[in-house]
């Protein structure tokens, strides 16, 4: 896969991300799949009360999705994700922006899934910011807020998949 137009994303650096973490009561393999099959995906994503529209989504590495994320008050958010890498069923990595070509907003994102020997995952969702400044302001709009209420709706989506 080629790098990000943007180099700042090529090399991780502790002041630009963002880490959030949760621990999600079903195997590794199932949520692994609800992240990564395009049927689950859309279901969940996106905070509270946010709704997905999708027009484009293939989930594999290089391919991309295109959204829009609509909001409570009904403001909508244009999304465009790259998936970089796939490494079933421990890693994803995409590169997540506005949805235009070049966005200067883009960040990298990682989500790792680990298994417990009790049957539960633990996942990690890292961010990378091009610099410190859009790190805190994307703290500033949120994200770290919104990223935990997407982790609830994940564990909550992935709670009705089980049974």
């Amino acid at each position: 896969m080629t790098n990000s137009a943007n180099p700042a994303l090529s090399q991780w650096s502790l002041d630009r991300e963002i880490v959030m973490s949760r621990v999600i009561d079903a195997p590794r393999d199932l949520v692994f799949e609800a992240w990564s099959d395009p049927k689950h995906l859309p279901q969940w994503f996106g905070p509270k009360g946010f709704k997905v529209e999708t027009f484009e989504i293939d989930v594999r590495v290089g391919g991309v999705w295109r959204f829009n994320m609509i909001g409570p008050d009904g403001t909508v958010y244009p999304n465009r994700m790259r998936f970089r890498r796939i490494e079933r069923p421990h890693l994803m990595e995409m590169d997540h922006g506005g949805d235009q070509d070049e966005d200067p907003g883009m960040f990298r994102f990682t989500v790792t899934f680990a298994e417990q020997s009790n049957g539960k995952t633990v996942l990690m969702m890292r961010q990378l910011a091009s610099s410190t400044e859009q790190r805190d302001g994307m703290i500033g709009f949120g994200a770290v807020e919104y990223g935990y209420q997407t982790l609830d709706k994940l564990a909550a989506y992935v709670a009705g998949m089980k049974r």
